[in-house]
């Protein structure tokens, strides 16, 4: 058996059975409602699975016909969802512990991030690994002004600009971060407060800041639930996953590894911190 939560601790929920393999994800619909460079999931009959408590924090957004998203309306965090053929997909991110599996397949790795390197040594599969269909057309949001990036939510309620450079990218495995983000890791961008600014939508963002942390605050879209920026007193902090413009670099290391999955593999050369960056 293994249990997962959300970052703020409203939906727990618990799954004890054979589970179907575990991949990362890197359609172009996870990656914005997670806020981070792929998803990984793993699948397990929905008579193994069990909803603890938090049926009436859970909220849901139909990413493409028929299929739906489930994410806490306090904290944003992804939840498990049902999938079709009596099963239940599970965002790994909120996963409590290790959960015995790990991931064998990158999937959809056509289309993944321009930013990200696929560096490990699993099988990747440009769409599903057996055929199905391949990714669903997302409307294009690219902005088409020089040095300026925009970027959006999932259901595109949300929509801003960032003018780069972006003064430092940081991929983050701390726990919070997984949580919040239910995936193996954000990977954000910092940028001055001054070269940043919503478009549309800002009333549509939700806060969560975890009582126990100084600082760490959780901004999503409450119409579907996407990661979305934060912005502090002299900076916004920019999930990259959320832009629909290839920013000029990728990210600069990973901070907090100390805290990392431990069914997530670092496989690149990037600079490692077991805790803030250098």
């Amino acid at each position: 058996m293994f249990k997962g939560s959300c970052l703020c601790g409203s939906v727990r929920w618990a799954a004890d059975g054979p589970t179907g393999e575990m991949s990362h994800c890197h359609c172009s619909i996870c990656r914005k409602m997670h806020g981070a460079p792929f998803g990984t999931y793993v699948s397990v009959a929905a008579s193994d699975y069990e909803l603890l408590e938090g049926a009436d924090a859970i909220r849901t957004y139909e990413t493409t016909p028929g299929f739906v998203r489930a994410f806490c309306s306090k904290c944003g965090s992804l939840a498990p969802m049902p999938v079709g053929n009596g099963r239940v997909a599970i965002p790994c991110g909120g996963i409590d512990g290790d959960p015995g599996v790990r991931p064998t397949m990158h999937i959809f790795a056509a289309s993944k991030a321009p930013w990200v390197n696929i560096e490990d040594g699993l099988a990747r599969h440009a769409a599903y690994p057996a055929g199905g269909p391949a990714e669903i057309p997302q409307p294009s949001r690219a902005g088409g002004k020089p040095g300026v990036l925009h970027g959006s939510c999932q259901c595109g309620g949300v929509a801003f600009e960032v003018e780069e450079p972006f003064t430092a990218i940081h991929n983050c495995h701390c726990s919070r971060c997984r949580k919040a983000r239910a995936a193996a890791h954000t990977t954000n961008g910092f940028v001055p407060i001054e070269r940043f600014r919503f478009l549309r939508g800002a009333d549509l963002i939700e806060q969560y800041k975890l009582p126990e942390a100084a600082s760490f605050t959780q901004a999503f879209c409450r119409v579907c639930g996407s990661a979305a920026p934060r912005l502090r007193a002299d900076v916004a902090v920019v999930p990259l996953a959320a832009l629909d413009d290839a920013p000029s670099r990728g990210s600069d290391d990973h901070i907090y590894t100390g805290s990392k999955a431990p069914w997530h593999e670092i496989a690149d050369d990037l600079p490692q911190f077991e805790e803030g960056p250098g």
